[in-house]
């Protein structure tokens, strides 16, 4: 299975003119919120996918956002891009989120909580390292739509779905049924599609921390920790949260600026 998978990638088309465009403003000093809005408001998925996102308890705005340029003024540059960088990759893969219990839409929504924490969490850690965190965990569970395609290929939906249901280490059961993890197939798609090295890797080795190099390891324990707290088959759970505390308090980091901000995306989920 890990050939077909391999394959797939491989096949995977370019990403859309609309999503290099808005690289080239966002790396541009000299371009300004209204260069964006006007690249994004060429696309109306791209329109209609961003107000939704905007307007969405996550973000907690005070007043209904009705325009492109309103959202990408409040959002700023960086989390725009970032946000129109997951809506282009979904937009080219086809989504069957069935065998991890979840509908496209609740699959989607478990990414955009996963960035969520992230930035609530590491804007008190290390904001020099928000930029590339938030992305890197709103894209790291990209490599589910890929495994569950293939286990839909293979008839094997309710066998997956039921271990799945049963099991913390989602991962684990990822590896029993197709030989890999997420994190490695994630790695993979964007490898194809060149993207920063940095954030590859630690996607990577998001799974497999203990092996991940030095210079990595600190964003690759981010990762796990996001989304060992909000995992697919249960988000933000009790049990969730008490493992993601627990690897927190292991790893010495400070466990009261993790909690706090899971409280805080609580009182929005």
């Amino acid at each position: 299975m890990l050939e077909e998978i391999a394959e797939r990638i491989k096949s995977l088309p370019p990403l859309p003119k609309s999503f290099h465009e808005i690289g080239f403003i966002c790396n541009n000093p000299d371009s300004s919120v209204q260069d964006l809005a006007h690249v994004i408001e060429e696309d109306p998925m791209l329109v209609a996918n961003l107000l939704k996102v905007a307007n969405s308890p996550l973000y907690s705005f005070r007043r209904e956002i009705k325009s492109v340029l309103q959202a990408v003024s409040l959002f700023g540059m960086s989390t725009t891009r970032s946000l129109m960088t997951d809506m282009s990759i979904k937009k080219l893969l086809s989504v069957d989120m069935a065998p991890y219990g979840v509908t496209p839409e609740e699959f989607a929504h478990i990414s955009g909580l996963q960035s969520a924490l992230m930035m609530l969490w590491y804007k008190k850690v290390d904001p020099s390292k928000i930029e590339m965190l938030f992305l890197a965990a709103l894209l790291q569970e990209t490599g589910k739509i890929l495994i569950a395609d293939e286990i839909v290929k293979n008839d094997e939906v309710y066998q997956f779905k039921s271990e799945i249901e049963n099991n913390a280490n989602i991962a684990i059961v990822e590896k029993m049924f197709v030989g890999t993890t997420t994190g490695d197939i994630t790695a993979k798609i964007f490898e194809h599609w060149k993207f920063d090295d940095v954030m590859v890797q630690a996607i990577r080795y998001s799974d497999d921390v203990d092996d991940a190099p030095d210079e990595i390891r600190a964003y690759a324990l981010a990762l796990k920790i996001v989304k060992t707290a909000i995992p697919m088959n249960s988000p933000l759970s009790e049990r969730s949260v008490t493992i993601a505390l627990n690897l927190v308090t292991k790893e010495n980091l400070n466990e009261a600026v993790f909690a706090e901000s899971i409280e805080k995306l609580l009182e929005h989920y």
